[in-house]
C-alpha cells in the first residue's frame, strides 16, 4: 500500500518560490508593519487634538457666559445680555449647587452628568455617550463669593466625523503607499537581479572550454562583481581540468603509438616465416624493449599528470622558483647550477608548479650532459619573461636538431644517460598551453642552450 504524499504546509505552499517575491513579500510586510504603526500614532494624536480644540471651545463658552453672572454679593446674579439665547444653549449655572439656568432643551441625561461636574468643583471635563456624544466641561466663575459654577456642553459628532474621515484617508493612503512599495520593489528587484539572469544565460550557452567570456565585467555591483569573480575562478579550474585531461589522452595516444608500431611490426614479421630461436629471441627483445617503453611513457605521463598541472591562472616569481629549482641541482655531485637574473621583479603570467614542470626537465637533461656547470638565466624581453637553460656539455649534434622534441627519441640511446626522451616534449607542450614557447639555440657553443618565453603576469 503506498503511503500518501507528505503534504505541504500552508506556509510553505503560499511562500512565494522565486527570490523577487520573497523580498517583495519582505519589502511589503515591512512597509505593512510601518505604515500601522504610523496610522495608530496619527490619528491617537489627532483625536486628543480634536478633543483639546473640543475643550478650548467648551471653556471659552464657560467664560462668556460666566461674564454675564454677577457673583460679587453673597447673592448669585444671572445678568440679561442681548445675547442670552445664544450663550443660554447649551450652558448649566448652577449657585452652591442649586441649578439657576439650563438650556431650553430641559433636563435630562445632561442636566445629572452637568450636575455632577458642577458638584465636583474646578475646571474639569468629562464625556457623556449616549444617542450622541457630547462633551462637557466646567468653568467656575472668578470672583465669585458664593461658590458658582457654568457648565457648557459640546456635540462631538463633527470631531468624530473629522477623525474618522482621517482614519478612513490614512487606510486608502496607506493601500496606495503599499501597493506602490510592493511595485517598486518587484522592479527595482528585478533591475538588482538581471545580472544575475544574464550570468545565468552565459552559463548556459557558454562552452566549458572554448569560450572565454568571463562572468565578472564592469558596471555591476560589488556583490555580484564578487560573485562573478568566484564564478571565473571556478571555470577556469574547470576548464584547466578538462584541458589537461584531453592533453593527457592525447600524449598518451601519441607517444604509444610509437612502440605499439613497433611491437605489431616484429609480431607481423615473426609471423610471416618460420623462425630461429635466435631470431625469435631477437623479436622478443624487440618487443620487450618496446613493452618497456611503453610502460616508461605511461609512468612518466601519470606521475606528471598526478603532481598537477595548475588547475587555475596565476603568477610565479621566476627567480625564487629557478632557485628552489637549482638547489638540487647544485649538491648532487660535480655539476654546478648558477642562477642569473637582472633587476627589478620578474613575474611570469603561470603558477609557481607549472613554472617548474616547465624547467624541470630542462634543468635534468642540462645537468644530465653537462660536464661542470648549469646556467639558470631569466630576464626579461618584449614578448614577457625569458628562462635560458645552458650547460657546457657536448651540445646536440646537428643531425638530431630536427628530432629534438618528437617525444621518445633520444639522439644516442647507449650512451649510458636514461631517460625515455619525453622530458623536452612535454616541457614544450607545457609552454605552450601557458601561451609560452620551448626552443633550442642551434647557435650555442659550446653546449647546448634551450630557451624557455613565457607571458608576463
Amino acid at each position: 500500500m503506498r503511503s500518501p504524499a507528505p503534504v505541504r504546509p500552508l506556509r510553505a505552499r503560499l511562500a512565494p518560490r522565486t527570490l523577487r517575491g520573497r523580498l517583495s513579500l519582505v519589502a511589503l510586510t515591512t512597509a505593512a508593519l510601518l505604515m500601522v504603526i504610523l496610522t495608530v500614532v496619527f490619528n491617537t494624536v489627532v483625536r486628543h487634538r480634536l478633543q483639546r480644540e473640543a475643550d478650548d471651545e467648551l471653556h471659552a463658552r464657560a467664560a462668556a457666559v460666566a461674564a454675564t453672572v454677577d457673583a460679587r454679593h453673597d447673592r448669585v446674579r444671572v445678568l440679561e445680555t442681548s445675547g442670552d439665547r445664544l450663550l443660554d444653549t447649551n450652558a448649566w449655572i448652577y449657585a452652591g449647587g442649586r441649578l439657576l439656568e439650563q438650556p431650553p432643551s430641559g433636563a435630562g441625561e445632561l442636566t445629572r452628568a452637568a450636575g455632577t461636574l458642577a458638584a465636583r468643583g474646578g475646571r474639569d471635563c468629562r464625556t457623556v455617550h449616549g444617542p450622541d456624544t457630547v462633551r462637557l466641561c466646567a468653568e467656575p466663575v472668578p470672583g465669585a463669593a458664593a461658590r458658582a459654577t457654568v457648565v457648557t456642553a459640546l456635540d462631538l459628532a463633527p470631531y468624530r466625523s473629522s477623525a474618522r474621515t482621517l482614519l478612513l484617508g490614512s487606510f486608502a493612503l496607506d493601500a496606495v503607499m503599499l501597493a506602490c512599495t510592493y511595485a517598486l520593489t518587484r522592479l527595482a528587484v528585478r533591475r538588482a537581479l538581471r545580472p544575475v539572469r544574464t550570468m545565468t544565460d552565459q552559463a548556459t550557452q557558454w562552452s566549458a572550454v572554448g569560450s572565454q567570456e568571463r562572468f565578472a565585467g564592469r558596471g555591476r555591483p560589488a556583490e555580484l562583481a564578487a560573485l562573478g569573480a568566484s564564478l571565473d575562478s571556478l571555470l577556469d579550474r574547470i576548464r584547466a581540468v578538462l584541458r589537461h585531461e584531453r592533453q593527457l589522452t592525447g600524449e598518451l595516444s601519441h607517444e604509444l603509438r610509437t612502440p605499439l608500431s613497433r611491437i605489431v611490426a616484429e609480431l607481423d614479421w615473426w609471423r610471416a616465416r618460420p623462425r630461429s630461436d635466435a631470431e625469435t629471441k631477437a623479436c622478443l627483445d624487440v618487443v620487450a624493449e618496446a613493452a618497456q617503453s611503453m610502460r616508461t611513457i605511461c609512468d612518466t605521463l601519470l606521475d606528471e599528470a598526478r603532481e598537477g598541472v595548475p588547475t587555475a591562472p596565476g603568477t610565479a616569481d621566476v627567480p625564487t622558483v629557478l632557485h628552489r629549482l637549482a638547489a638540487p641541482a647544485d649538491g648532487s655531485g660535480a655539476v654546478r647550477a648558477v642562477v642569473r637574473h637582472g633587476p627589478g621583479p620578474l613575474t611570469a603570467g603561470v603558477q609557481p608548479a607549472l613554472l617548474e614542470r616547465i624547467v624541470s626537465p630542462l634543468l635534468a637533461n642540462a645537468v644530465r650532459y653537462a660536464r661542470t656547470a648549469v646556467t639558470l638565466a631569466a630576464s626579461r624581453s618584449d614578448d614577457g619573461i625569458r628562462i635560458e637553460v645552458t650547460d657546457d656539455g657536448p651540445g646536440v649534434p646537428a643531425a638530431f636538431t630536427e628530432l629534438l622534441f618528437q617525444p621518445g627519441t633520444r639522439a644516442e640511446p647507449g650512451d649510458g644517460h636514461g631517460g625515455a626522451g619525453l622530458g623536452l616534449s612535454l616541457a614544450r607542450r607545457l609552454a605552450r598551453s601557458a601561451g609560452g614557447e620551448v626552443s633550442h639555440d642551434p647557435g650555442h657553443r659550446p653546449g647546448a642552450r634551450f630557451v624557455v618565453t613565457l607571458p608576463a603576469g
